[in-house]
């Protein structure tokens, strides 16, 4: 099943996302048959202020799971994280 992470920053906090990053890219570069898209979300002027993950797993439970043991949450990035079920309808994810 389909979940979209949108996770975004605190502010002011690209010292911590900056920080985590390595260890972040490392977590999902492990789970790539979990990982279907991921990337930085942008504030206007093209700095990275989120992020958005499609994730392919059994249920919003594993989302809730990937979510926690994710290095940028552990590092206490994330001001909020919504995570929703989603529906693939045009593309290919």
């Amino acid at each position: 099943m389909l979940f979209a992470l949108m996770c975004l920053d605190k502010p002011n906090a690209l010292d911590v996302r900056m920080g985590a990053r390595e260890a972040h890219l490392a977590y999902v570069r492990e789970r790539l048959d979990q990982v279907k898209l991921a990337g930085p979300l942008l504030d206007d002027e093209g700095g990275m202020a989120g992020s958005l993950l499609i994730l392919d797993v059994a249920d919003r439970a594993a989302a809730e799971a990937f979510n926690a043991a994710d290095p940028y949450t552990l590092a206490g990035l994330w001001g909020s994280v919504e995570i929703r079920a989603f529906k693939a309808s045009i593309g290919q994810v």
